[in-house]
């Protein structure tokens, strides 16, 4: 059961229709980047609670939350509302094995995503850890319009900072853009438009990838690197494979 602290909004930004980012000044005990934080608001009595990813890194302050408004969801429902000086829920812990220390060496680090799972990467990639470990870090987004590609800013700002070593490339299913890549992660894999795009083969060799967003990519995506050889990383068994389902 999560130990709540009282958290204070300083602000909110909508990118799109439905995608948001929050951010919450409050006391939570050191985390990892990638991990995720419990929020939470009382509605009608009850405490009514999600996970979400932090985007923020570890050293860095306000709290950063980046998430969807759920039609009708009794918690995203409040979120969009709330205004900076609100309070706000957050759990004393973060939680979650989405990191860096929990991933194997290799020379490169691919992290795909769809949509909201770009949240714990971006807390990633602003940390010394991926830079001091991988040769290469292939930062992979998708969503389904070019409205839903949040935080190009902050991307831009790590393409900056890290030229030689980090690529991005977005994907859009539901419209054309000569700077991103059509369609969906796993069919890209399968036809080499990935690989051919960015100039890495993924191999078991060399190659660790992080999956986080729309479950049917997560599936998708590990079942053609499955078919290539790489397997699913596990603490006691390594492989290449490590992923988190958004919802």
């Amino acid at each position: 059961m999560a130990t709540w602290n009282i958290g204070k909004v300083v602000g909110t930004k909508q990118w799109s229709k439905t995608l948001h980012s929050l951010y919450i000044e409050s006391d939570i005990d050191p985390f990892e980047a990638g991990q995720f934080v419990k929020i939470a608001l009382k509605i009608d009595g009850e405490v009514v609670e999600r996970p979400y990813s932090l985007v923020n890194p570890p050293d860095s302050r306000p709290l950063e939350i980046y998430y969807v408004e759920v039609p009708n969801g009794p918690l995203t429902s409040r979120l969009v509302k709330l205004i900076p000086g609100d309070e706000i829920l957050v759990a004393s812990r973060a939680h979650g094995f989405m990191i860096l220390d929990e991933v194997p060496q290799a020379k490169h680090l691919w992290l795909m995503a769809t949509g909201t799972g770009v949240g714990p990467f971006l807390s990633i990639l602003t940390t010394d850890k991926p830079w001091q470990r991988y040769e290469r870090v292939v930062l992979v987004y998708a969503v389904r319009t070019l409205s839903e590609l949040s935080y190009q800013e902050r991307i831009l700002q790590i393409q900056a900072e890290h030229p030689e070593k980090f690529s991005f490339i977005p994907f859009l299913s539901r419209e054309n853009l000569d700077s991103a890549l059509s369609g969906r992660i796993p069919q890209a894999i399968i036809d080499g438009r990935l690989e051919t795009h960015i100039g890495i083969k993924i191999s078991v060799e060399n190659s660790q990838i992080m999956l986080c967003g729309n479950p049917q990519m997560v599936k998708d995506t590990s079942n053609v690197l499955i078919e290539r050889g790489l397997k699913k990383h596990r603490r006691f068994e390594p492989g290449q494979i490590t992923a988190e389902n958004y919802w």
